[in-house]
């Protein structure tokens, strides 16, 4: 079989243009690396540097009662009931790091725990760490004489409720 010249050269481009259609396509695809340089992660952000609680800890070091509520409209009834709890005082030590010695929720041994402030103004007692974190417990407030804490833990905040610690005679 005899194909003319002008049949073959018109097969001919219209393989060449399917071809650079093809090969125009695959330029635009974004197609997997195989080089074994990978692309860098965004760098992790520096931990955010403790900041210092506008509590001191030797403003709570010393001799507390303690008792504890879950309904706000019992505060008043509870710091009467922590104040009877002077003759057997819960005792917040001093640590010898800066910190205070003081139990973790569900722990039988007390610790040296840190007060650490948070950029929210709010005040923390826990390990050391970033504030609020799940073994802290907010100081919720402190006058000197009454210092109120709840757990950040949910678990351990609904078991314990709002600690209430009155201050057993002048400051140690």
């Amino acid at each position: 079989m005899v194909v003319s010249r002008g049949v073959r050269t018109a097969a001919n481009f219209g393989i060449v243009s399917l071809l650079a259609v093809f090969l125009g396509a695959c330029s635009s695809m974004s197609l997997p690396s195989f080089s074994s340089s990978s692309p860098t992660a965004a760098p992790e952000p520096p931990p955010v540097p403790e900041m210092p609680a506008t509590i001191r800890p030797d403003e709570i070091v010393g001799k507390w009662g303690l008792d504890s509520y879950q309904n706000p409209n019992d505060r008043v009834r509870t710091e009467a009931a922590a104040k009877a709890q002077c003759k057997q005082p819960y005792v917040i030590g001093a640590g010898t790091n800066g910190g205070v010695i003081m139990h973790l929720a569900d722990q039988a041994t007390p610790q040296e725990l840190r007060l650490k402030g948070s950029p929210s103004g709010k005040n923390y007692i826990g390990p050391a760490g970033p504030a609020a974190g799940e073994q802290d417990r907010e100081i919720v407030s402190f006058d000197g004489r009454v210092l109120i804490t709840r757990f950040i833990d949910k678990d351990a905040a609904t078991r314990y409720g709002n600690m209430v610690y009155v201050r057993c005679g002048p400051r140690a």
